[in-house]
């Protein structure tokens, strides 16, 4: 039975006060709710696996700020880590040994790269990693995937063309054509379109980027043949792979989608994970590709805030815990028993609903395939069922982010209660989404 929609009262009026000064109310697009039902809710507080909005209402949070609160919010070690570097300063514009040890921290435990360089960023980290590999290989020419995000740099916010190998179109007005003309777009897990863009753009290609683990359009998981056949390719023709793991990095574990596909990219993004949350990304590699940047190399990059002393200081704090013995396993078990306990119930009713998961992530799509690989696999018209899911589940106390092409994420801070919570408010949900439909 349906529960009575939760007072959003308060939320709702601060909706209306912010649509007069950010356009649509927000000042990120997806936090609109334009694809679940009611007003966006305003979040006053989070601590643990729970979040309160303005209305006071409570919710066990799976959206964890989009992934990089893996040990939930306002984590003791990290928000006092914070207090006491903030106590001297929050940003000087100059070197900090708080650098040094968080650039240690994550490069001796991680064989995958050898130097990086703190941005501010995801979408800072893409875009500078992407001149890296032009400036590198002296080429113009990305190649991306239908279905993987990579921030919004004008170059890498555009979406395939009509052909099997097309040059990207435009998915954004002010990107102008000449920047979408040097990026080509094809369809994931299709080796025959990664080999004609090979074959068509020959020695033109300076970096094809990835998500290994593409999760901004659904979770949709590829095969270790596919990627070894990517690194294959790229190697066979000079070509730079980018493996963008904003998302991936330090979630399906502490040297994230390369370790897991043991996989060894030429450059590797991160994003706020490695900052506590906090404002924070960078890109890694060798030390000759990374050496190819300002001030020894000809690569320009520059940010006044890139290992501002606070993101250091938390992500000093979040990255120490992520390295305790069994951190990883325990939470992946954690992930992977929820995730079986939904699917027996879902494949029990006859349900068409399959929950995809990776480590700590997981997706609700609503389908009866056993696999999703490619963006065209997702039935949009599928997302009617999950808009009713998502208002049966706010009213439950439940938060997953408000997209049914968004993931969600499991934290550290979830506990056993906390998950069985969820699942009886999953499989109530449930319930009522398959009477209506």
């Amino acid at each position: 039975m349906s529960k009575p929609d939760i007072s959003r009262a308060k939320s709702a009026g601060l909706y209306e006060k912010a649509k007069t000064y950010f356009p649509g109310g927000v000042n990120s697009p997806v936090r609109a709710f334009k694809s679940v039902y009611g007003t966006p809710l305003f979040i006053e507080k989070g601590d643990g696996s729970h979040i309160w909005d303005a209305d006071g209402n409570e919710f066990i949070d799976f959206c964890c700020s989009w992934g990089p609160l893996i040990l939930g919010h306002n984590n003791t070690a990290v928000r006092d880590k914070v207090i006491e570097v903030m106590q001297k300063g929050m940003s000087f514009g100059a070197p900090t040994a708080l650098e040094n040890e968080l650039a240690e921290l994550i490069i001796s435990n991680n064989k995958y790269i050898e130097k990086i360089r703190f941005v501010s960023s995801g979408t800072e980290a893409v875009m500078s990693a992407i001149r890296l590999a032009r400036g590198y290989t002296k080429r113009d020419k990305v190649l991306k995937f239908e279905g993987c995000y990579h921030g919004h740099s004008d170059s890498l916010l555009v979406k395939a063309g009509s052909g099997l190998v097309t040059f990207g179109e435009t998915s954004s007005a002010g990107v102008p054509k000449a920047f979408a003309d040097e990026t080509i777009v094809v369809s994931l897990d299709d080796k025959k379109a990664l080999q004609e863009a090979f074959e068509e753009f020959k020695g033109q290609i300076a970096a094809v980027i990835i998500e290994p683990v593409p999760a901004n359009n659904g979770l949709l998981l590829q095969t270790q043949d596919y990627l070894n056949y990517l690194r294959q390719i790229c190697t066979d023709n000079g070509t730079m792979l980018i493996f963008d793991e904003v998302i991936s990095g330090f979630r399906v574990g502490f040297e994230g989608a390369a370790a897991y596909y043991n996989i060894q990219p030429d450059i590797i993004t991160y994003g706020k994970i490695i900052g506590g949350g906090l404002p924070v990304g960078a890109y890694g590699a060798s030390a000759e590709v990374m050496d190819q940047i300002s001030p020894v190399g000809s690569v320009y990059q520059a940010g006044t805030l890139s290992g501002n002393p606070v993101a250091m200081a938390a992500g000093i704090a979040q990255l120490t815990q992520l390295l305790k013995p069994g951190f990883y396993d325990e939470l992946h078990a954690k992930t992977a028993g929820f995730v079986n306990d939904i699917q027996a119930f879902v494949d029990n009713r006859g349900y068409a609903v399959k929950i995809f998961t990776i480590g700590s992530i997981f997706w609700f799509a609503f389908t009866t395939q056993e696999s999703i690989s490619t963006a065209e696999e997702i039935d949009p018209a599928s997302m009617v069922k999950f808009k009713e899911m998502h208002r049966e589940l706010i009213n439950r106390g439940i938060y997953l982010g408000p997209s049914g092409y968004e993931v969600g994420f499991i934290s550290a801070a979830h506990t056993t209660a906390d998950l069985e919570t969820t699942k009886i408010a999953i499989f109530d949900s449930l319930d009522i989404v398959f009477e209506k439909n």
